[in-house]
């Protein structure tokens, strides 16, 4: 396996399910993704409690798998990496090799966004060598869209542009398609830190990003491709476009004030006006 290029999987695998648990999982998930992310943290807390009072390590090892994706998905590395080591110990101690591995992915993006992208990248590379699959078909995009990141961040935009054709292939050939606005998103990202930035293509991503993400009513991930299609804008003199864009856009949320994706469309609202 080359730096560059990781297997793409096939194989499934088997995860043990709690009923309210679980179900507490999804809604988290979906409110997140609809922009109701103080709602999503609630469901997500309710979940781990579920999961800690069954008692069952398999339980609360998914639980924590989902609390972790949350913060990832809200922007908050601290509280992730806090949710993967916790899940880490308790993979080593009960032998969840699969879970152990999913905890690496996610303590390696946020490592590489706290300013240790080096050490990222290899904690995620580390979890792909091991363990492949790393979980249901659902999430195999997201994964890695999170080595995409953590290759931004280590300034090896190449490496991250190799990473998502697969992950795009994915969407492609199995239509799981709920993190395809981010992965477009991502791959505009990617252009511009090129040596040569493609400006157009990237633009052209951002533009994709946010239609989809449109077409899903998936309001989390319609801030973000606006938030980078409204700082490219900016900086290309369209500051018309961008304030009318993030107005938009900003303007329709009603909580999750708090989380980096508001902080910075409020911050760019602010250059801009």
């Amino acid at each position: 396996m080359t730096p560059h290029s990781l297997p793409l999987p096939s194989s499934t695998v088997c995860i043990v399910y709690n009923e309210g648990m679980n179900a507490l999982c999804f809604l988290a998930q979906v409110l997140w993704a609809l922009g109701y992310t103080d709602q999503a943290q609630q469901r997500s807390q309710e979940a781990l409690a579920v999961a800690q009072q069954r008692e069952s390590p398999p339980i609360v090892a998914q639980a924590q798998v989902f609390a972790a994706a949350l913060c990832q998905w809200c922007r908050d590395a601290v509280a992730r990496q806090s949710h993967a080591e916790a899940l880490m110990t308790l993979a080593d101690e009960q032998g969840f090799v699969l879970r152990r591995e999913q905890g690496r992915i996610l303590r390696g993006w946020a490592l590489a966004v706290q300013g240790r992208p080096a050490e990222g990248v290899a904690q995620i590379r580390q979890a792909f060598a091991v363990y492949p699959n790393l979980g249901p078909g659902l999430y195999r995009s997201y994964y890695f869209s999170l080595l995409v990141e953590a290759y931004g961040q280590a300034t090896l935009p190449e490496a991250g542009l190799s990473v998502l054709a697969q992950a795009l292939t994915l969407v492609t050939t199995t239509g799981v398609r709920w993190w395809e606005a981010e992965l477009h998103r991502l791959k505009g990202e990617s252009l511009l830190r090129l040596a040569s930035p493609e400006i157009t293509q990237a633009e052209a991503c951002f533009q994709q990003a946010l239609d989809v993400a449109r077409s899903q009513q998936a309001k989390a991930l319609e801030l973000r491709s606006a938030l980078s299609l409204s700082r490219l804008w900016q900086q290309r003199g369209k500051r018309d476009e961008a304030r009318q864009l993030m107005a938009e856009v900003y303007g329709w949320f009603t909580e999750g004030f708090d989380a980096p994706d508001l902080q910075e469309a409020k911050a760019l609202l602010g250059e801009l006006s």
